[in-house]
């Protein structure tokens, strides 16, 4: 019963911080309708001074309701994802994304603004991906196959080819994705772990004692 209560606990957690994320995001571009301004140069501005603050602030910030639309759904279903399935590191992992994925594009992508949270989705996404094939949970790897049935296609977002004319900041997709695989790997050994079945132990037990080298067959004067 406690196990069931902590599960919904976690359940209902995870999709608050996921919805409050989607409400925030859809609140700025409201602002700027309302009040008709523009939170743009706010966006990230490669290898600007000024525009250093878009690592924290670009995400926010959306051109206008289809493309906000476009990022709402997956980085709700991802941010869930990622604070129910890995919640000892979610925060962490959220974290380091945004802010790898920020200081990447202003260390190396083309001089515009860049504005939107596809970076930070494509990140979690390729966490969640990766995250799940190393790590051999099965739970995990069930979750591994629906993100790359959901967001599959995403993986052609990272070449500028793709976009020859529409203003895309694809550089923010592949800096979001590398982001996401090098935190993966980062943190394979944190957070689920999978799970270990009693014949799995026999094995481990035994290997360590072939490791072990004051067991009484790695002995010098060892007799049997």
């Amino acid at each position: 019963m406690d196990s069931i209560k902590t599960d919904k606990r976690r359940l209902f957690s995870s999709l608050y911080l996921a919805t409050t994320l989607v409400i925030i995001l859809w609140i700025v571009k409201l602002i700027e309708v309302v009040f008709q301004v523009e939170f743009v140069e706010y966006g990230l501005y490669p290898l600007k001074t000024s525009g250093l603050i878009g690592i924290i602030t670009a995400p926010f910030i959306h051109g206008d309701f289809e493309h906000l639309a476009a990022n709402s759904a997956s980085m709700f279903m991802l941010t869930w994802m990622l604070f129910y399935f890995y919640r000892q590191i979610a925060p962490k992992v959220f974290i380091l994304v945004w802010i790898l994925t920020g200081l990447w594009v202003w260390l190396m992508a083309r001089p515009s603004f860049h504005i939107g949270a596809s970076g930070v989705v494509y990140g979690l996404a390729a966490f969640l991906f990766v995250s799940g094939l190393i790590r051999r949970n099965p739970r995990l790897m069930v979750l591994t196959l629906v993100v790359a049935f959901l967001y599959g296609s995403m993986v052609w977002g990272v070449f500028p080819e793709f976009f020859p004319e529409r203003n895309i900041s694809w550089e923010s997709h592949l800096m979001g994705f590398v982001a996401g695989m090098v935190l993966a790997i980062f943190f394979r050994k944190e957070g689920p772990k999978r799970k270990i079945y009693s014949w799995e132990w026999d094995e481990l037990e035994e290997d360590e004692d072939e490791d072990d080298e004051h067991a009484y067959w790695n002995t010098p004067d060892k007799t049997f």
